[in-house]
This record gives C-alpha cells, structure tokens and sequence, in this order.
C-alpha cells in the first residue's frame, strides 16, 4: 500500500538526557504518531512476515530559484542536499510504522529511500509484505 504524509520531510530527532533519561523530542512523537495515523486511514494493517519500504521524500522547490533551476529541480536533474539527513527520514518513518504495520522495525528487510523536490512537500512511504 502507498500512503501520503503533506509537509515537509522530518527526519528522527536525537533524544535529549534529562535526570539520566533519554527523552524523544516531542516533534519526533508527534510525527511518528502522524505516520501511525495516516498508515491506519489509508486502511493499513499489521504485517506478520518480512516488509519492504520505499520512501519518498519530496522538498518545497524554492521561490528563490531561477526558472532554469526550477527546471532541472522539477525533472530531478538537480535533487536536495539539505537536512533532514535521508537516514533520519527514514527512521522517524519505520519507527511511526512500528506496532501499527509490524511488531517491529527487525521485520523490514529491505528499504529504500529518495529525495526530490517538488512544489508540493510531502513524504511517499510505500509498504508491502515480502512475498
């Protein structure tokens, strides 16, 4: 199944210590529950065998550019070399999917991760049992 998440990519925030506990920052909480959320209203359910993800995440073209530049962003000639970091995209994203599409992240077997822009913002997550 593919499911869409509008906004600009967030990546995995890293946990702050407070009286010796690691805290996840409340905007990795609050995406990963978005990613929860949406999988489950798009109609997902929880997979017991091995899954594989693909995850696009798609960056705001910015008004700033030249129409040249627009351009080869649009086609994905020129693609994004700006945070969040892909591997944080990606985690915050297998971590949102955890208990909701699998027990856990150990079940994905393969995975793959783009980034590009676009008018739009959003993140793609496609996810299918490994048959």
């Amino acid at each position: 199944m593919t499911f869409i998440l509008w906004g600009e990519p967030v990546g995995k925030g890293r946990p702050r210590f407070w009286q010796g506990h690691a805290v996840t920052p409340p905007k990795t909480k609050a995406y990963e529950k978005e990613v929860a959320r949406i999988y489950k209203m798009y109609g997902g359910e929880m997979m017991s065998g091995p899954v594989r993800i693909a995850v696009t995440a798609w960056y705001r073209i910015p008004k700033s550019a030249s129409k040249k530049l627009k351009h080869q962003m649009e086609i994905g000639e020129v693609r994004p070399t700006k945070k969040p970091d892909i591997d944080n995209v990606m985690k915050i994203i297998m971590d949102g999917l955890t208990g909701v599409a699998y027990e856990d992240d150990k079940q994905v077997v393969e995975f793959r991760i783009d980034k590009f822009y676009d008018y739009e913002p959003k993140v793609t997550v496609l996810i299918e049992e490994d048959q």
